[in-house]
Parts: structure tokens; C-alpha cells; sequence
């Protein structure tokens, strides 16, 4: 499975704390994916505030960034009358600022697949109405 890859908070967080419960998936389904990985700010920043109790945890973040493990290759700035629609457009559903810069980053790399625990992924739809191909859990 050698392509791009979008990750979302859950995995991440998954990844770097061994006592999440899904821990060996999430290491598993890496271990099957060409790197980088792909992210947005917002999922930075929920990451971090999640495993801000666990020793070593925002580091293990930062590092991944750092070493060129995870790109960010879009900002909230360049997209954020994009990103203000889908927030509008789910806003029922509701939809967290990171779910919508995660669907814009599918619309921008159309061939990516987002790694997520998200089921909201399912009802989200890419261009107003494609899929989001995604990689999750079979009881996700």
C-alpha cells in the first residue's frame, strides 16, 4: 500500500501511547504504508493536548514532524473559506475544524486514503459528493 496517506488524531494518538487500545493496529496498518504521512495543523494540536498527560507524548509529535515522518502540506490560512464551508455544510453532524481540514486535504490529493477511528468520515463526502476513501478498524 505504497501512496499518500492522511492521518487523523485518533491513530495518531494510538500510535505514540501504547496503552490505547487499538496500539498493535495502528502499528500494524503503519508498517503497510509508505511514508510521510500526511496531517493538518489542527490535528497537531489535538494530538498534542490528547497526550498531554502522557510522558514523552507532545515530544513523540513534535519528533515525527521533525524528522519529516508527518507533512503538513497545507495551512489552515491558505484554506480557510474552503474549510468555513464544510463547517457550514455539517454543521449538524457537527464537524470538528480538524475533520474539516482533514476533508479538504482529500479534495486536494484526490488519490490519498485518511487513516481514522472518524465513523463521520463515512457521511462526509469529498467535492460535495465523492467518498472519502478511509482506512479504519473493522468495528470503527
Amino acid at each position: 500500500m505504497k501512496h499518500q496517506v492522511i492521518i487523523d488524531t485518533g491513530p495518531l494518538v494510538a500510535f505514540i501511547n501504547r496503552r490505547e487500545h487499538l496500539h498493535d493496529w495502528v502499528i500494524n496498518t503503519l508498517a503497510t504504508i509508505g511514508q510521510p504521512l500526511l496531517t493538518c495543523e489542527a490535528v497537531i494540536v489535538e494530538t498534542c493536548f490528547l497526550l498531554r498527560n502522557i510522558y514523552g507524548g507532545q515530544e513523540a509529535v513534535m519528533s515525527l514532524l521533525s524528522t519529516g515522518n508527518i507533512l503538513i502540506p497545507i495551512h489552515l490560512s491558505e484554506s480557510a473559506a474552503e474549510i468555513k464551508e464544510l463547517l457550514r455544510q455539517y454543521q449538524s453532524v457537527p464537524m470538528s475544524l480538524a475533520d474539516a481540514c482533514l476533508v479538504r486535504m482529500t479534495q486536494l490529493y484526490p488519490k490519498s486514503e485518511l487513516l481514522t477511528f472518524d465513523s463521520d468520515f463515512r457521511i462526509y463526502r469529498k467535492n460535495r459528493n465523492q467518498l472519502i476513501s478511509v482506512i479504519m478498524p473493522e468495528d470503527a
